[in-house]
């Protein structure tokens, strides 16, 4: 069953479009007729850019851990295209290996800057524009965050972190800006695959799956659902 959506006219700024995720997620909103803004550290001409054709979208190149940049962009968005209606807070990364008594300090740090305060950040500034507009808030937890495990607990943290704040966001917004979480497990990407030469890639979620759950949550289909944080596993 194939289904479509409309979002001609409404405006979607997506965090880490130059990911495989972000790039997803723009392809998603762009398909169902959306005005997609498209943020990142990365410059469209950077081989680490894998967005296919960054001509579809308004890029704004900003450092979304910098408050100054991150509340500059969302003005430049909002100047430009009148609206906002829907922010993907999809900037993140993951680093691990490492036991806690063995975890360098700037690695914690970098985690929670690049996975949590960009998250925070970006909704803070965009709230304001999303309640005129009624519209919704989805950001990228993960299945591991759901409990703690060896070698990578800096990235969990962050991560329960992400669903935490979507939860308050969306108690704090009742009735006006939904907010949501999606919960990967391990995404199909290019560095993913890097990482772990010998998985079964077969079972690993397509970034343009998870892409397709984010529209479904910032659609009308899901008007009454917010707060929530949504599998996305796949079979991994």
């Amino acid at each position: 069953m194939s289904v479509e959506f409309d979002f001609d006219g409404e405006v979607a700024l997506v965090t880490g479009v130059g990911g495989a995720l972000g790039s997803a997620a723009a392809g998603a909103f762009l398909e169902a007729g959306a005005t997609v803004c498209g943020a990142d550290v990365v410059e469209p001409e950077s081989e680490d850019f894998l967005l296919d054709d960054p001509t579809r979208i308004d890029f704004y190149q900003g450092d979304f851990t910098d408050e100054a940049d991150v509340e500059r962009v969302l003005e430049e968005v909002v100047a430009e295209h009148g609206r906002l209606d829907y922010l993907l807070n999809i900037a993140g990364t993951w680093r691990g290996g490492d036991p806690i008594h063995e975890t360098d300090v700037d690695t914690f740090d970098f985690l929670f800057d690049v996975n949590l305060k960009t998250m925070f950040l970006a909704s803070k500034h965009a709230l304001p524009h999303l309640r005129e507009t009624e519209g919704a808030i989805v950001s990228v937890s993960a299945r591991s965050s759901l409990e703690g495990g060896a070698g990578d607990g800096i990235y969990r943290a962050t991560k329960a972190g992400v669903r935490l704040l979507t939860e308050t966001i969306a108690e704090e917004n009742l009735g006006t800006v939904r907010a949501n979480a999606v919960m990967p497990s391990v995404i199909d990407t290019p560095m993913n695959r890097e990482m772990m030469p010998d998985s079964d890639h077969s079972k690993w979620v397509d970034p343009a799956d998870i892409g397709a759950t984010m529209l479904l949550l910032c659609s009308d289909a899901s008007s009454v659902t917010s707060g929530a944080a949504v599998p996305v596993y796949g079979e991994a």
